[in-house]
């Protein structure tokens, strides 16, 4: 994982607290197990085809000619999937399937969109973490991208937070 200085000394804080007595190998494991109680966080991406493995049938069928085409021109702008962890994209969806005919795909959908955290995602979040009011996973522009402290920590992230000033 890329860390920013401020995520390794926020790294380091949390090694000097909880993994005093372990060498780096055992500190990434440990940061790389499941967040322990859960923590929920947004996927920061979750593909086309798994968008529509989970729209239910009938409530495709159900929408109007103008959400069908919003649905569309979506999916089209998406070919790389969509980042639930945007407000505004998991609000597109709960607006295209607003209507009663949209409540599976709604709640399907809500269900995708979510996954649990590591110990180490979870220390970069932002957010209660629960299934009900998820984090989002921290971030950081650079030029045009945007980069999430998501994924494994490695054992150079450890040795390099345990190396911070």
């Amino acid at each position: 994982m890329n860390l920013t200085t401020a995520q390794l000394q926020a790294l380091k804080v949390w090694l000097t607290a909880n993994a005093s007595g372990l060498n780096d190998e055992q500190s990434a494991a440990l940061l790389n197990a499941a967040a322990s109680p859960a923590f929920t966080v947004w996927k920061t991406s979750v593909s086309i085809g798994k968008v529509g493995d989970n729209l239910v049938g009938t409530d495709l069928a159900g929408l109007s000619t103008l959400n069908h085409t919003r649905l569309q021109t979506v999916v089209t702008l998406s070919a790389g999937g969509v980042n639930p962890s945007l407000a505004d994209r998991r609000a597109f969806f709960d607006d295209v399937f607003s209507g009663a005919g949209g409540t599976l795909t709604r709640a399907k959908l809500l269900i995708l969109w979510k996954r649990l955290a590591t110990v180490g995602e979870k220390l970069f979040a932002v957010g209660t973490g629960t299934d009900v009011s998820p984090a989002t996973l921290g971030m950081r522009v650079e030029g045009d991208a945007t980069i999430y402290a998501e994924g494994a920590i490695t054992i150079a992230n450890v040795s390099e937070a345990r190396n911070q000033p």
